[in-house]
């Protein structure tokens, strides 16, 4: 098996793009992860391009925008983890020896639903009742808070602190700094959550460049190499389940760490699914950067701050860059790519050597989340 490294990222800001159809969203981060790579397009041989709600060949359509053509192209669908999930395909293109450059697409176009709650599969029984994940994870946000003793203030904390980085990053769908006293007044939602404290939908894409560590000094003095790549599926548990700890992403981390030779205390910067503030919370946990049921103080002595113990969410998360489905693991890629270069400014975590992305969602009737993909990476 070979060695996979990353040689490009591109990706447009995050926000409402109303007037532009899916392939207009694509083509310009496309471009900028090909010209980031210093790579001919005619050296990409494969293209994977996840969606969730983008249509049919979402890949052919955007390629086609910039004359790339007749390339295999495989369009993957799997809820929020739909683009790493197509990058996680990309490495192991790579790694078998199938190809030696591949390019992975993230996008999507939610301002097409007018606003509200993403629509669900009516055919899950409990979707069919009337359940929504704002529901789904305000009832983990109230047992972790019945079970820890998390106040309501530590949970808003989040928010503050995604905010605050999201500030500082340009491709960020929301740049303001908020105060904990904004949090707490926004408008409720599903409590105990208020309006900021619940990701924005919006649009966006993403890209990135994949190729052969053996080749990809010819391209870049400063390539970033995948040391893990995961994917995971929710275990079917009827009954019971205890919603204080995310099963799916414990597994995946597990997994994750073995693969690199890793474990949580070598982790410098990591994006984590942040789609409520209770998730980033018990993903501090799922990935062994705290104890259990301490989450709220490891948040609040800064702890994942940009110069703590494990910068967490850099780019602002999903409660701040925005959750546009398809593109959020393509975007969180880049990120730490650029974190691992160096190339951040106001939000570059110091001395950034190893990355974590993680991208999962599918809520599903008797599992903890349908799917969860987890990259570990090295400069």
């Amino acid at each position: 098996m070979r060695n996979v490294s990353v040689i490009g990222v591109g990706m447009i800001p995050f926000g409402k793009y109303p007037n532009h159809q899916l392939s207009d969203l694509g083509w310009p981060a496309v471009k900028a992860a090909i010209g980031d790579a210093r790579i001919d397009p005619s050296r990409i041989e494969a293209a994977y391009c996840g969606t969730a709600f983008g249509g049919m060949m979402a890949g052919q359509r955007i390629l086609g925008r910039i004359g790339i053509s007749g390339i295999p192209v495989t369009n993957v669908e799997n809820a929020c983890s739909s683009s790493s999930t197509a990058f996680r395909q990309g490495v192991l293109a790579i790694k078998s020896g199938q190809y030696d450059f591949v390019l992975v697409i993230g996008v999507e176009k939610l301002s097409r639903f007018g606003g509200g709650t993403l629509p669900l599969e009516r055919e899950d029984w409990e979707v069919s009742q009337g359940i929504v994940m704002p529901a789904v994870y305000a009832m983990r946000a109230r047992r972790y808070m019945y079970e820890f003793g998390l106040s309501q203030e530590q949970l808003a904390l989040v928010s503050v602190k995604s905010r605050r980085n999201g500030a500082l990053n340009p491709d960020a769908q929301m740049t303001t700094e908020v105060t904990l006293e904004e949090v707490l007044a926004s408008r409720p939602i599903a409590d105990p959550f208020t309006l900021l404290q619940c990701c924005p939908p919006g649009d966006g894409a993403a890209a990135v460049v994949l190729c052969t560590q053996a080749l990809a000094a010819q391209f870049r003095s400063d390539p970033v190499h995948v040391v893990a790549s995961d994917l995971t599926s929710g275990t079917f548990m009827p009954g019971f389940r205890d919603m204080t700890i995310p099963d799916i992403t414990v597994r995946g981390a597990k997994h994750a760490y073995e693969e690199a030779g890793l474990g949580p205390n070598d982790i410098d910067v990591a994006e984590v699914h942040d789609a409520f503030s209770i998730a980033e919370l018990m993903y501090y946990e799922a990935f062994g950067f705290c104890e259990r049921g301490a989450a709220g103080s490891f948040l609040e002595t800064g702890g994942s701050d940009l110069n703590g113990q494990v910068a967490v969410n850099p780019s602002g998360g999903l409660l701040s860059k925005g959750h546009p489905v398809g593109a959020t693991g393509a975007a969180q890629i880049v990120e730490i790519v650029r974190q691992l270069r160096g190339e951040c400014g106001a939000r570059q975590v110091k001395d950034a050597k190893v990355g974590l992305t993680h991208a999962t969602g599918g809520g599903l009737t008797g599992f903890d989340h349908g799917a969860c993909s987890i990259h570990i990476f090295q400069r």
